[in-house]
């Protein structure tokens, strides 16, 4: 017999064909069973050749490590044969393991051939190798090489199915998995060799096929090259497939924050008032179906605009998270508690009876009226609820919500912090102030607006240096109404934006005829409303309008609230800034009612400070308001600000504001707001010292 040496640097290689075909297996499973249609049949094919072609590299390569005194030749079809052989296994394995689930009813089978088509595929290329006289077979490694290539097919494919989903601890694994059915398979493939017996004496002559010489190099890289670029291609897919899954992860993610996005309030996180039309449809048509009811609970705070004005946006903001804790951590059951504006909440709770509904506002209402600490001032709000049951107040989400607002705004008429049920006259209120909200839409357009004009005094009763701009709104049912009755709903509905536009259009349109008449030194006074300072087009809408009338900048004054100027202290510097570096003078009205900080106050670029007429109506030589507005004119001399009284109305108030130092009075002992036909028909009147109108 031929006694034979084995090359072991071509066993190492061997081994690590087989180990690099196993990792190949194990990561084309992966890629198969997580693709569909084309792709997962490309998969298929593209790793079963690669998977195939490396058990039979492993194989071959295994053989020709055999260092014999001869040189070996291979007859060529049997070699193609077997690699068919191992490629048709490999596909075979591959569909097997890419199904959803793997029973040992299918695995045993499947394992079997298999294991028989490994050895088919390793006794066929051995029937290539050509020698004379034949090869002698031990029959006894035979048949253990075989069960080794069963069990080996068994535990791979258990294992290539186990393994086959991607994952951190799973590539981990694979890689250990590959490791043992490399070994196996490289096992079997060395007990088949033992089981061969080549005799001594043979003969080449006449045999025709590869020359071993060669073969091993060019099988080795054929291997190494498939099964590498394989496994490149597999892992650029395999990380696209991640980077795909990750987008998709992040969009649907994206998806989700945009739809609760839309669906709840940005500050409290409580449903908005989309998803509470949505809640409120289902609750009705839940209740039709069962004959039950629900409490539908419109809840307003008392007194947050108060602090809003004296603290700031920020602290009202806390403030209205702060209330949305207490509300919810008192509210149990089956419920939905939305915000649907400013300081307007409403729930909508499943009750047994209205007892249940009037306990659940009263411990509402109770729990609210404790004071919150909101760092580092200690707040105070109370609640006015309206109640409307379902269906005896309303049989649709719009009947309900209407009557809920008009018993929340009887609860604020006749006391506040309390609840009331709906009755059907609290509707006469509520259609009045709905009524007059239609009108307002469009009173701007009708031209229903006008402005009077009060005049201001220099001290101590003339002449008249110019006038203060008040609105009127002159409705066509309910004549002249003030400023208090319609200046709220315009705040709430946002159209005090363009009508404070309007006023100071029409100011200097006014101003600007009077200067025709030779009046040039009078200006005029404008007030600001708090949401029209904070828009971003103020400056230019006001240098716009005095251009277009053609108004010397310095004759407009523009009267900003000491809240409104506190609210947002650094805007409020840049913005005044900016319009007195265009010649504007700016104002600070109602002065003393707010919480100024003198830091900020010194660095407003105000020309004025405007005593509020609520410390000169009960101003006497000895009270508390004198002692203030002693105060506030001693505080504006050292900021070298002017100072204008308003509200005198006695004789005493006019001596005792002038004697203090107060530059300028406005009051109606010395000149009751009139409309502009009026001061043109008076005409040079207004410019002597002893002017009163």
């Amino acid at each position: 017999m031929l006694v034979s040496q084995y090359d072991y640097i071509l066993v190492v290689v061997s081994f690590v064909v087989a180990i690099l075909a196993s990792y190949t297996a194990l990561n084309m499973a992966g890629r198969v069973s997580t693709s569909t249609g084309t792709s997962s049949w490309v998969w298929l094919s593209g790793g079963g050749v690669a998977m195939g072609i490396g058990v039979w590299a492993m194989h071959f390569i295994g053989m020709l490590a055999m260092n014999m005194s001869m040189n070996m030749h291979y007859e060529p079809l049997l070699t193609v044969l077997s690699m068919v052989i191992a490629i048709g296994s490999s596909l075979f394995a591959l569909w097997l393991v890419s199904v959803p689930e793997l029973h040992l009813r299918r695995l045993l089978p499947g394992s079997i051939v298999m294991g028989l088509g490994i050895a088919a595929m390793h006794y066929t290329g051995m029937a290539a190798l050509q020698v004379s006289p034949a090869i002698i077979w031990r029959m006894g490694w035979v048949a253990v090489s075989v069960i080794i290539a069963l069990v080996a097919s068994f535990a791979a494919l258990w294992l290539t199915f186990r393994l086959r989903h991607e994952g951190a601890q799973v590539a981990l694994m694979r890689f250990g998995a590959a490791i043992l059915m490399g070994v196996a398979i490289a096992g079997m493939h060395y007990t088949g060799m033992a089981a061969a017996q080549i005799p001594l004496q043979h003969s080449m002559a006449g045999h025709h096929g590869f020359n071993s010489n060669w073969l091993a190099i060019l099988v080795s890289m054929m291997a190494f090259s498939v099964l590498g670029i394989t496994l490149l291609v597999s892992m650029f897919d395999a990380r696209l497939q991640a980077r795909t899954s990750l987008l998709a992860t992040s969009l649907a993610a994206a998806n989700r924050e945009l739809a609760r996005l839309a669906l709840h309030d940005t500050l409290t996180r409580l449903p908005n008032r989309v998803l509470l039309a949505d809640r409120l449809e289902q609750a009705v048509n839940k209740a039709k179906r069962e004959g039950s009811f629900f409490a539908l609970m419109f809840m307003d705070l008392d007194g947050f605009k108060t602090v809003n004005d004296a603290w700031g946006h920020d602290v009202g903001d806390k403030l209205l998270v702060a209330v949305t804790d207490r509300l919810t951590q008192q509210l149990k059951g089956q419920y939905t508690l939305a915000r649907i504006g400013g300081d307007e909440f409403v729930l909508l709770a499943e009750v047994d009876a209205p007892d249940d509904a009037a306990a659940m506002a009263s411990s509402l209402v109770r729990v609210i009226d404790k004071p919150f600490n909101i760092d580092p001032y200690d707040v105070m709000v109370t609640l006015s609820v309206g109640i409307a049951l379902y269906p005896h107040d309303g049989k649709n989400e719009r009947e309900l919500m209407f009557n809920a607002d008009a018993a929340m705004y009887h609860t604020k008429h006749v006391g506040r912090n309390g609840y009331h049920f709906f009755q059907p006259s609290m509707n006469t209120l509520a259609q009045t102030q709905l009524q007059l909200l239609n009108d307002l839409w469009m009173a701007l357009e009708r031209e229903e607006f006008r402005l009077v004009y009060q005049p201001k005094f220099k001290a101590p009763s003339g002449p008249v240096i110019g006038f203060e701009a008040l609105l009127r709104w002159q409705h066509p049912y309910q004549g002249v109404l003030s400023p208090d009755v319609f200046l709220p709903l315009a705040e709430k509905t946002g159209l005090i934006v363009p009508l404070g536009n309007w006023v100071v259009d029409e100011a200097c349109r006014q101003l600007s005829e009077w200067h025709k008449q030779g009046h040039t030194e009078w200006s005029i006074a404008v007030n600001l409303s708090t949401l029209q300072f904070e828009q971003s087009a103020l400056v230019q809408t006001i240098m716009d309008t005095l251009k277009k009338h053609d108004v010397p900048p310095d004759k407009l004054i523009l009267e900003v609230t000491e809240t409104t100027a506190m609210s947002n202290p650094d805007e409020s510097v840049r913005v005044l800034t900016e319009l007195t570096a265009s010649g504007v003078k700016a104002s600070i009205d109602d002065f003393g009612t707010g919480y100024s900080s003198l830091l900020y106050l010194k660095r407003l670029p105000a020309c004025e400070l405007k005593i509020d007429r609520a410390f000169v109506r009960e101003l006497s030589n000895e009270g508390d308001d004198a002692t203030i507005v002693s105060a506030i004119v001693a505080l504006a001399k050292t900021l070298n600000l002017k100072v204008v009284a308003e509200g005198v109305e006695t004789e005493a108030q006019q001596a005792f504001l002038t004697e203090l130092g107060c530059n300028t009075l406005q009051g109606y002992l010395l000149g009751k707001p009139v409309s502009a036909e009026s001061i043109t028909a008076q005409g040079n009147k207004f410019s002597l010292s002893d002017s009163v109108i």
